[in-house]
């Protein structure tokens, strides 16, 4: 069992972007030092951590020198090289390990890790060359998602089909290797749930969210997701199963597909804070954040808090400068930006948490402002 990690320590982080920012700045409140690994000088995590090693994320050399001179190392998103990660291992202390993030990477050993713990995901059907797609498509219909097994993330790497005119378009995924056909799930609301770890099968959960989308990217988060008890119930036990199952260290995000009978389908993992949790850092008694940073240092949990009502909202490279003028009129709004040095559109460069007694209110009020018409 791992001892606690003192502050005074040096965490690593292999990855530079928001999240690994955000990690760095729980992690410099704790008392930890920070050193980040990322192939962008002056990347935003690299803004506010003591020293940055800048090189790919699978440099080997990079990750070793990462190991020398860290105490734990954790990273900030799932497309880290798992072999580079398992060629220091030996040297390095990385508590999260590697199978979850293996299992992550590619969506058919997903798919077989949640089916073998009873976890409820949508029919699917491995396409490895065109010709299996016509007898997938008759067991599992239409409309259905062809996605590319490694490497999708904001809707990249996925084809929705609604017929056979689909089929074309959506053989050009195969050139990227083996595929999975699912099916379509008619969800009512996309949600999700985090869920963290430290080591000592002491796991803890968050208000399950909902969360709307924007051409396949993160638009807004409402927390807590107005759904039955029951369902909220479900989803947190279907979190803690899988965390469980992997032993899980540092967070997690379960996405989900709730459909208007109340079944729960289990889209994907994401094995590191989420985009989705931003609203915990003013919303919850312990952020995603904290929670991860406590979790990889093998610190106590505490099941957390939600003091209010919340609604997140990303700005993207296109929303970025009218969002600047929304600081001077909306006192109350928390807004956040990365450091990203280029606002291009669809690239998320910071995002807004609004508080709030009553949701609807809100989600008008953040329409009216037409910075995300």
């Amino acid at each position: 069992m791992a001892r606690p990690l003192q502050p005074g320590a040096t965490i690593g982080i292999v990855g530079g972007g928001q999240l690994g920012r955000m990690m760095t700045l729980s992690a410099k409140e704790k008392g930890f030092r920070v050193g980040v690994v990322d192939p962008t000088e002056d990347c935003p995590a690299a803004q506010v951590s003591d020293w940055q090693i800048v090189a790919e994320y699978d440099d080997q050399f990079a990750l070793a020198e990462l190991a020398r001179r860290t105490d734990v190392i954790t990273y900030e998103f799932e497309n880290v090289d798992v072999d580079a990660l398992n060629q220091i291992l030996n040297q390095a202390n990385i508590p999260q390990g590697t199978d979850l993030l293996a299992i992550t990477q590619d969506r058919l050993m997903e798919k077989t890790f949640l089916e073998s713990n009873n976890v409820v995901i949508a029919p699917y059907a491995t396409i490895i060359s065109p010709t299996d797609i016509q007898d997938a498509i008759e067991g599992i219909g239409y409309p259905c998602v062809l996605k590319t097994t490694r490497g999708g993330y904001d809707g990249h790497g996925q084809y929705v089909l609604n017929g056979p005119e689909d089929l074309g378009p959506a053989m050009k995924l195969l050139h990227a290797g083996t595929c999975v056909l699912e099916a379509w799930i008619p969800f009512e609301k996309e949600i999700s749930i985090m869920v963290a770890g430290n080591g000592y099968e002491d796991y803890i959960t968050y208000p399950v969210v909902e969360n709307i989308h924007r051409q396949n990217i993160l638009h807004e988060t409402i927390a807590p997701a107005n759904i039955h008890g029951d369902v909220a119930l479900e989803a947190k036990r279907i979190a803690r199963v899988i965390a469980d199952a992997v032993g899980l260290v540092g967070t997690l995000c379960v996405e989900m597909f709730l459909t208007k009978d109340n079944l729960i389908y289990v889209n994907e993992l994401a094995p590191r804070p989420h985009n989705s949790g931003h609203y915990t850092i003013e919303a919850c008694s312990l952020s995603q954040f904290d929670a991860h940073i406590r979790g990889i240092c093998a610190w106590p949990l505490v099941e957390p808090k939600l003091y209010q009502k919340a609604v997140m909202v990303n700005v993207l490279g296109e929303q970025l400068v009218k969002s600047y003028e929304l600081i001077d009129e909306k006192l109350n709004w928390h807004f956040h930006y990365y450091g990203k040095t280029v606002a291009k559109p669809g690239r998320k460069m910071g995002h807004v948490t609004i508080l709030t007694e009553d949701v609807d209110k809100t989600l008008e009020a953040v329409k009216k402002t037409q910075v995300w018409d």
